[in-house]
């Protein structure tokens, strides 16, 4: 185990620990003694109809959640809904690598996969909260993906749903970008197997992952418009590597990202109909929101397009925004507004 203080409430603020005791995985370990990090936000009715599950991304936490997308001046209005926001497992506040005791520790945490996040998340909300329909699940990226198997697995259970810049099937090309991630943490020497002290003892590696992650995750236009400037308030590209990027993923640990990325990369749907992707889809009866990012290099609109077209009750809202998908985290409040407006929409009706 290691004490990594960015994970912590110093950083994350205050969350609580939902003990989901042994959790069996889709591959077959179990994660023993499993804790699911969770917020919330606003009362539950009595009726238990106004509860909104809010899942995180890759890298990201409950805090950035919150921070950018619930409140009363968004959607997400914990004056009208019971908003939870949960953490995945394996992304540093719920169980995860660095805070996991032997012998799952570091290198021998088990691999995961968005399913077991999505049956930890059903076994959270019924058995703790006693809710038995969820007015909305939403959420980007690997969240996205998390709302996907939400409304594919428990179909009864999600009145609506909001997959924001994600697909329900990882591409072929964003599986080959992620092992390139994958390879910039495990090629550093001070990577060690897993077995590292420190998160900083891999820093080479991690800054080269920010490097990777800024070509894709940022539209070429955010560059060529100099956004960096005029959005982030960088001096110029170096100092926006060095002041974003490489000041993200610094203070991270290396082996939940790496946690998180096996999963991104095997987040398919269609695993539940024998790689049927129009069979799965057709599950869905949530009235869902596609939403991706105008932008995206991750998961680009067309791809995201083709799924909801597979979606009885769906509709597209494209979201414009020249960041890409690092639009996701709120930074032009022009791209928050387009997604209250469609939440809103949405929960209306």
């Amino acid at each position: 185990m290691i004490d990594n203080p960015y994970y912590g409430r110093e950083t994350q603020g205050e969350f609580k620990l939902y003990d989901l005791g042994n959790l069996v995985l889709e591959d077959g370990e179990t994660l023993r003694g499993a804790k699911l990090a969770y917020r919330t936000f606003g009362r539950l009715n009595a009726e238990k109809s106004n509860a909104i599950l809010v899942t995180t991304w890759f890298s990201g936490t409950g805090k950035v959640m919150a921070d950018v997308y619930v409140g009363r001046d968004h959607a997400l209005n914990p004056d009208e809904y019971f908003i939870i926001v949960v953490d995945q497992i394996g992304s540093g506040v719920s169980s995860s690598p660095q805070n996991s005791p032997a012998p799952q520790s570091m290198a021998k945490f088990p691999k995961l996969r968005i399913g077991d996040d999505v049956r930890a998340q059903h076994r959270f909300v019924t058995e703790h909260f006693g809710i038995e329909r969820l007015a909305l699940v939403v959420g980007g990226s690997m969240g996205g993906q998390q709302v996907y198997e939400w409304a594919v697995r428990y179909p009864d259970m999600v009145v609506r749903a909001a997959p924001i810049a994600a697909t329900a099937r990882i591409s072929h090309h964003q599986a080959i970008f992620v092992d390139v991630c994958a390879d910039a943490l495990m090629s550093d020497p001070g990577w060690n197997g897993g077995w590292y002290n420190s998160g900083h003892d891999v820093r080479d590696g991690m800054d080269r992952l920010a490097r990777i992650v800024a070509t894709l995750g940022w539209s070429p236009q955010f560059y060529q418009e100099e956004r960096w400037r005029n959005v982030l308030g960088m001096s110029s590209p170096d100092d926006f590597i060095n002041g974003v990027m490489k000041a993200y993923f610094e203070p991270m640990d290396p082996n939940v990202l790496l946690c998180e990325m096996w999963k991104w990369q095997r987040a398919d749907v269609s695993r539940h109909t024998g790689g049927d992707l129009p069979t799965a889809l057709k599950r869905i009866t949530a009235k869902t929101y596609v939403m991706p990012i105008s932008h995206d290099m991750f998961f680009p609109p067309h791809e995201c397009e083709a799924d909801c077209a597979l979606i009885e009750r769906a509709e597209l809202k494209l979201i414009h925004t020249p960041e890409g998908h690092m639009g996701l985290n709120g930074f032009e409040p022009g791209y928050i507004s387009q997604v209250d407006e469609h939440l809103r929409a949405l929960l209306n009706n």
